[in-house]
């Protein structure tokens, strides 16, 4: 098997070996591939932690001079695109480290004294987590306020609510988007809770019993704008419960936006004919000139698949490694960058998406009108009569078998016939059958009448606006 010269070379350890490499263990566990993701957020690192070396006295202020000009040139050149990444480096510390001593000599090899690639690499991840916690609840934002902004366009538009997937009890289409704003408000929390937990500083814990050098990790959390320090130094490198946090509430996320993704593909579908989603968020198909596809909210419901296994997959990474850092480790990177991206672009199409859905409100209405809908309120207008809760719910789902029978709504029964289940209806049912009779009498807070959908409309517009995005 052959082996790489250039590793013997170049490696931070090599000097305790006595043959180079081989080429394919150098693949196999090179991780440069993957975690140059890291690379601005490990440069970030280093200043703050060159810095509290020399405030300490253990760098020279001219070290630091020159350590802080490498650094900054290195950034400039993997922004700009330029920068010679090396698979024989290993890793994202290793290429940034060998870069910077040819660049400003001996002072580059005394960036990292006190430090491991262990701290480091955990340190990298919590500041890339908690960057792209900020950016993920932007976009967040974004969704919850196009779902509140078409909400506000549907307040009095009565769409069949559902159980089992079949028609319940009338609700307004509004009232069913905030649902999901709720549900994304939850998201929100959690991931802004696992975010404290995240911005624990790292750096410091070294290989994993801490180092014998002078360090003020005070003074690096707060110039890295971290809450703490992670206070046990084998814990620190070791554990990897923040990014499977992240990634929970990341999955639990896109399990809701599968939710929403199911629904838009229902309701476009001919057989509802709720909705129709904007032609750039569609497909046609390459046989059937009829076909346009919801393949976004598709794609959508699919990808959460993905997110979920991204979990799994970090739970099963930690599940049984011992104290402390494990090359295992390694491993937990990839799950974490694809569902960031994978809920990142999932947002972004659907804050897109969803200002310009169209909705067929008198479909919506057809569908509720059809499936006897407000039995319940029926039941309710009984109960106020005195009638026994069961004894009304048995009459009227003798009332329901006859209008089935007719193949009519209970609506159109007539009051001698609804009054052969339940002699205590009046004249006055036939205003409790309607639709818009059924939705406005849930006014309370939490329920469907248009008026408090409205007024939970105001509540997260004022709410949404005080965040930024």
């Amino acid at each position: 098997m052959p082996a790489s010269s250039l590793h013997t070379k170049d490696a931070a350890w090599s000097g305790r070996f006595n043959e180079p490499v081989a080429d394919f263990v150098l693949r196999y566990t090179a991780s440069v591939g993957f975690d140059q993701r890291l690379a601005l957020v490990d440069i970030e690192g280093s200043l703050a932690h060159a810095a509290m070396l020399a405030h300490v006295g253990v760098l020279t202020a001219q070290d630091l001079a020159a350590i802080e000009r490498g650094l900054t040139q290195i950034r400039g050149e993997i922004e700009s695109g330029t920068f010679e990444w090396q698979l024989a480096l290993e890793d994202v510390h290793l290429n940034i480290e060998k870069r910077l001593t040819d660049l400003i000599g001996d002072a580059g090899k005394r960036l990292h004294t006190g430090s491991s690639r262990n701290d480091q690499i955990a340190n990298d991840l919590r500041l890339y987590l908690r960057g792209e916690i900020d950016r993920l609840a932007g976009v967040l934002t974004q969704v919850q306020r196009a779902l509140v902004e078409l909400a506000a366009r549907h307040t009095e538009t009565v769409m069949p609510g559902f159980t089992h997937l079949q028609v319940a009890q009338p609700v307004v289409f509004g009232h069913h988007l905030l649902a999901y704003v709720e549900m994304f408000e939850r998201d929100a929390e959690r991931l802004q809770d696992a975010r404290k937990r995240v911005n624990r500083l790292a750096l410091g814990a070294a290989a994993l019993a801490g180092t014998t050098f002078p360090i003020d990790r005070a003074f690096v959390a707060a110039r890295l704008g971290f809450d703490g320090v992670c206070e046990n130094s084998l814990d620190a490198v070791s554990d990897r419960d923040f990014a499977v946090e992240f990634c929970a509430a990341a999955a639990l996320l896109m399990v809701h936006v599968s939710r929403l993704a199911e629904e838009l593909v229902l309701w476009m579908n001919p057989r509802f004919g709720f909705i129709r989603l904007p032609d750039r968020f569609t497909t046609g198909s390459s046989i059937m000139p009829q076909k346009k596809n919801p393949d976004v909210p598709e794609l959508a419901r699919g990808k959460s698949g993905r997110v979920v296994g991204n979990l799994v997959a970090l739970l099963t990474l930690m599940k049984s490694q011992p104290l402390a850092y494990n090359k295992d480790n390694q491993e937990d990177k990839e799950p974490v960058f694809d569902s960031v991206d994978t809920v990142l672009d999932t947002l972004r199409a659907f804050a897109e998406m969803v200002p310009g859905i169209e909705v067929d409100a008198a479909a919506m209405r057809r569908a509720a009108a059809e499936g006897h809908a407000t039995a319940t309120d029926l039941a309710d207008y009984l109960v106020r009569r005195g009638v026994a809760f069961r004894d009304a719910h048995e009459a009227v789902a003798q009332a329901v078998r006859l209008a089935t029978e007719r193949g009519c709504d209970l609506a159109a029964l007539s009051l001698a016939e609804l009054q052969r289940f339940a002699p205590s209806i009046g004249t006055d049912v036939f205003a409790v059958l309607t639709l818009q009779g059924s939705v406005a009498a849930r006014n309370h807070v939490g329920g469907t009448a248009p008026a408090q959908v409205r007024a939970q409309i105001d509540r997260w517009r004022a709410r949404l606006a005080q965040r930024t995005v």
